[in-house]
């Protein structure tokens, strides 16, 4: 559902940002010169003044379906970046960075060494709020929390694009996120190409298959790369169960 963001919420947000920067800078002085003074006013204001031009070119004030803001920009002092994948050709997909960055690298690195090698070219992360549809999925696209793999291969609407052993690694990747990452091919409106973030900003189970994928980058035989057996029996049952819940 698309949410649009108050005023005095935005204004309370500017204002916490420019003032945690002002007294960030007081911190780094002397702690008797830190005592005697607060914020400066001036410094203050130039802050706050400087976060309000920032917000008004970055943030549309309107989430996406799965709750995470829709930013207007890329690569320009937002939360959404052009972001390596490790091991494939692709020069980088627009995400949000942090936590949604790598659960969805981990999503496009497996898809290319499981399903299918990706070039340049195939992958489509960021888009503008304006060109998406906000009552559907591929709004989540405007909010850096999903991306598009081979959208011409895979168009909105049309099922059964996959091979149904391609389609077991989907879902074995899928109950690997553990819920988290959701296949626009279960959606009512198919888009077998789209996968996104399925739970809210702050969610702290994003955060925790975040950090299990960030571990096995030091876990010999873990991780995108290294090939499963997506039909032992633990796995199946697993991709199953998530299969069934997000149905």
């Amino acid at each position: 559902m698309t949410v649009n963001i108050s005023r005095r919420t935005a204004l309370r947000r500017v204002a916490f940002v420019a003032a945690g920067v002002a007294i960030g800078s007081q911190v780094l002085s002397s702690p008797a010169h830190a005592a005697e003074k607060g914020p400066d006013p001036d410094k203050l204001r130039e802050q706050i003044r400087k976060a309000q031009e920032r917000n008004k070119r970055v943030l549309s004030g309107i989430s996406s379906k799965n709750g995470w803001e829709m930013e207007k920009v890329v690569d320009k002092h937002g939360h959404i970046y052009t972001r390596p994948v490790p091991g494939t050709p692709l020069v980088g997909i627009q995400v949000r960075m942090a936590e949604v960055e790598t659960v969805l690298v981990h999503v496009v690195s497996r898809f290319h060494y499981e399903i299918d090698t990706l070039r340049e070219g195939d992958v489509v992360g960021w888009r503008t709020p304006g060109s998406v549809r906000k009552g559907l999925a591929e709004s989540n696209l405007a909010s850096g929390t999903a991306v598009r793999i081979r959208p011409g291969s895979y168009p909105s609407g049309v099922r059964g694009g996959f091979y149904p052993m391609e389609e077991l690694v989907i879902r074995d990747v899928l109950a690997e996120c553990e819920g988290v990452v959701r296949w626009g091919g279960d959606d009512s409106t198919s888009d077998e190409s789209l996968f996104y973030i399925d739970v809210p900003p702050g969610d702290e189970r994003l955060a925790e298959v975040a950090r299990k994928i960030r571990g096995w980058a030091f876990t010999p035989g873990r991780g995108s790369g290294v090939l499963v057996d997506t039909l032992q029996p633990q796995r199946r049952e697993a991709a199953k169960r998530l299969a069934s819940q997000q149905a």
